[in-house]
């Protein structure tokens, strides 16, 4: 059964970005988060690694039909904590080094080349590059977490991309205030991860990317969650109500006993001999339950307990 992770991830290799400049955007933002710039004899290109096989289908798609580039697949590894094989792909050459300086990723001057560590504006130019750029950088560096569906969970939301580079995850953080998304930055070991939590700003990620199908999971176990918290916050509120009302009743019968041991109930007046002997005759009854037996207001009632109460105190025996 596939997890909220790759569920994303095989709706966003769905469909391939029709647009040359969002598919620059996507495979950027890709080898940011999955990938590293490598020599081999002289020559520049870049390696990737990934374990969804629908990814790596899918970019592999994109840099043959677009950029006329070919994978070549150097390794598998199997990964414990995934239980999956990670494969290891690279593209070295001519064709890969000018891909490189196109994709923002790379500078060439007098000196060589050089590697740029930021995000290039000139790829994310336009609002559906941008989009195309964090559908590559979650291909690439992405997870996302929900509580389980249909249970009662504590486990919360929880949508990250890991950086290989902080300055190219902070450049990840603005290019999310263009959309008015706010997610935070931590450094993880030797990664930089850009990071949020609530379900709302999750929802606003997943609509920019197109990924609908999770959105629709992601609204339904929203409401299934907080149906349960609601359902619980009930429970809770009316346990606490019981537990307040059984307090209350026990120290009123336990002062309407001592005034029956010191002066006796007849020495109240009739008010409050009514309302004592309606509560040794009811003991777990509730207020209002027993301010409808007497035909007087809840206010009423709890203004002659307090009358009691009082007298019990003034006894010198509460």
């Amino acid at each position: 059964m596939l997890n909220f992770t790759e569920e994303i991830k095989n709706e966003i290799t769905s469909a391939i970005p029709e647009e040359r400049c969002c598919r620059l955007a996507l495979v950027s933002a890709f080898i940011r988060t999955s990938g590293s710039v490598i020599s081999r004899n002289g020559s520049f290109g870049f390696e990737i690694t990934t374990e969804n096989e629908s990814t790596a289908e899918f970019i592999s798609d994109i840099l043959e039909s677009a950029f006329s580039l070919h994978l070549t697949v150097t390794g598998a590894k199997f990964d414990v904590l995934s239980g999956r094989d990670k494969l290891t792909f690279e593209c070295v050459g001519d064709k890969a080094q000018r891909l490189l300086a196109e994709l923002g990723i790379i500078g060439e001057n007098d000196g060589g080349v050089y590697l740029i560590l930021g995000i290039d504006e000139k790829i994310i130019g336009n609002d559906c590059c941008k989009a195309a750029y964090i559908k590559g950088a979650f291909l690439g560096g992405g997870s996302c977490t929900l509580p389980e569906e249909g249970t009662y969970s504590r486990t919360g939301y929880h949508f990250e991309i890991v950086f290989s580079n902080k300055l190219a995850a902070g450049d990840f953080c603005e290019l999310l205030c263009d959309f008015e998304i706010l997610a935070k930055l931590v450094s993880r070991k030797d990664s930089s991860v850009v990071y949020v939590k609530s379900k709302e700003v999750i929802s606003d990620v997943l609509h920019i990317i197109s990924a609908n199908e999770c959105l629709n999971k992601l609204n339904r176990i929203v409401e299934l969650k907080d149906k349960t918290n609601n359902a619980n916050r009930i429970n809770n509120c009316s346990v606490s109500n019981i537990d307040k009302t059984v307090t209350a009743s026990v120290n009123q019968v336990r002062a309407i006993e001592i005034i029956s041991a010191t002066v006796g109930l007849q020495s109240l007046d009739k008010l409050l001999f009514d309302v004592a002997a309606a509560r040794l005759a009811d003991k777990n009854a509730s207020m209002q339950e027993l301010a409808e037996r007497l035909n007087i207001s809840k206010s009423c009632i709890n203004h002659r307990m307090r009358k009691i109460l009082e007298l019990a105190k003034s006894l010198g025996r509460d």
